[in-house]
C-alpha cells in the first residue's frame, strides 16, 4: 500500500513539474510572437509616415492632388504587390472627399490580353473611397493604392501599359481627375 502511494505522489510532481515547463513554454513563446508583431507594425507605420511625408513635400501651393509617381508611370512585375501613393490637398471649404481609380484605356484587351474588369480587379486596396473622408480647408490628406497584377495572365508582358485614372470628388462635384500609367516589367 505504501508504495503505491508513493508511486502516485511521484506522478503527481512529475505531472506538475511538466505543467509548469509546459506554461512557461507558452507564455514564453506568446511573448515573443507579440515582440515580433508589435516590431513589425512599428516599421510599418514608419513607412507609411516616411511616405505620407514624401507625399506633402510634392505639394505646391495650387496643387490639389499629386502623385507618388515618377513620370506618372508604375513599373510593377507581375506577382508582387506595387503601391501608388497620393495625396489630397483641399483648397477649398471644409468637404466630404471621394474617390475612385478606373481603367481609361480602351485598348487594355489588346494590349495586355485583359479586360477592363480584369485589370481593375489588378487594384487590390484603395481602389475607392464611397464613404468619403472629411478634409478641413487647407489641410491634406495621404492614401494609398495597391496593386497586384497576377502572373500568367498577361499575354506580352513587355508591352502591357494600362492608363488609369483617379477621379476625386468633393461632395459629389468633381474636384480633380488624375492620369497614371501601370506597366509591368
Amino acid at each position: 500500500m505504501v508504495q503505491n502511494k508513493k508511486a502516485a505522489m511521484e506522478m503527481s510532481m512529475s505531472t506538475i513539474v511538466i505543467l509548469v515547463l509546459a506554461m512557461s513554454m507558452l507564455i514564453l513563446g506568446l511573448v515573443l510572437v507579440r515582440t515580433i508583431f508589435t516590431g513589425a507594425k512599428y516599421n510599418v507605420e514608419q513607412i507609411n509616415e516616411k511616405t505620407r511625408g514624401e507625399i506633402n513635400k510634392l505639394f505646391t501651393e495650387e496643387a490639389r492632388v499629386v502623385l507618388y509617381l515618377n513620370n506618372r508611370l508604375a513599373e510593377i512585375t507581375p506577382g508582387e504587390p506595387f503601391g501608388v501613393g497620393f495625396g489630397i490637398q483641399n483648397t477649398g471649404a471644409t468637404g466630404k472627399f471621394t474617390w475612385i481609380v478606373e481603367v481609361s484605356d480602351d485598348r487594355v484587351k489588346e494590349k495586355c490580353g485583359a479586360s477592363k474588369e480584369e485589370a481593375e480587379n489588378w487594384i487590390v486596396t484603395g481602389r475607392k473611397e464611397e464613404s468619403g473622408i472629411d478634409i478641413k480647408s487647407g489641410e491634406k490628406y495621404a492614401d494609398f493604392i495597391t496593386f497586384n497584377i497576377p502572373g500568367g495572365k498577361i499575354n506580352d508582358l513587355s508591352k502591357c501599359v494600362v492608363r488609369y485614372k483617379l477621379a476625386i470628388k468633393q461632395d459629389g462635384d468633381p474636384y480633380q481627375t488624375e492620369p497614371f500609367n501601370i506597366q509591368t516589367k
